[in-house]
This record gives structure tokens, sequence and C-alpha cells, in this order.
């Protein structure tokens, strides 16, 4: 337990580990890149409907005031992520802009990097 937060969730594989604004997909919405660069950073930031909140022990983002991603103050630097429940465009793309995550959706299934998932909080390591 990492101060108020629990963190009772699957792990799955890193497929990228270092974080680099300049090497994601052209396509991404300046919001995404702006939240993301923020999130990786631990910098406080808002824009629209995405937010970056940062405590002493861990860096979240929020979509539409859903905590869809954390990163902890740990010596691994965990993150772990959800759906909040919500299979969106707009979740999806928040969630792939993160270094390490790559989520695919076929037939409806989500993929978080090549395994089948259910949006539940995941640790990505």
């Amino acid at each position: 337990m990492h101060g108020k937060f629990s963190r009772h969730c699957n792990s799955i594989r890193l497929v990228q580990s270092s974080y680099k604004p300049n090497n994601r997909n052209v396509n991404m919405k300046n919001i995404t890149a702006q939240a993301v660069d923020a999130f990786m950073n631990a910098r406080p930031f808002r824009k629209d409907n995405t937010s970056i909140e940062v405590l002493p022990n861990v860096t979240i983002m929020k979509l539409f005031g859903n905590r869809i991603a954390y990163r902890y103050n740990d010596p691994e630097r965990t993150l772990s992520i959800s759906t909040t429940g919500w299979f969106t465009k707009t979740t999806k793309e928040r969630l792939n802009a993160i270094p390490g995550v790559s989520i695919n959706q076929k037939k409806g299934q989500w993929y978080l990097n090549g395994n089948q998932w259910d949006g539940k909080l995941t640790d990505v390591i």
C-alpha cells in the first residue's frame, strides 16, 4: 500500500520503458501529449476533461474526474492503469500515450501489451 492508495491489481509487462516525448504517435491530440508530459514529469496539469494531480507518493492522471493512471514515487516508479469502467476512445488514447502502455481492441475486447485486459487496475511493469 502506498499512502492512501492500495494497489490490488494484476501485472502486465512493459513493451517500452523510457519516456521520450517526441517518439509518440504524431496523430495524438495536443491535450494528450501535454497531459502525458505532465504525468511523466510529476507536474500538475488541467485542461478540459483531463487533469494530473501530484501527491507526495503518487502522480494521478484523471479523465472526467476518473483516475485512469497512477505513477508511484517508489524506487521502481510503478505504473498502474485502469479504464475505471469506461472503454472509450479517449480513455484508450490517454492511456496509450503513456510509455510502456499499448492498448488495442479486437471484436470489442481490449488488450494491454498483447494480453486480454478487463480494464481493472493493473500494474504495467
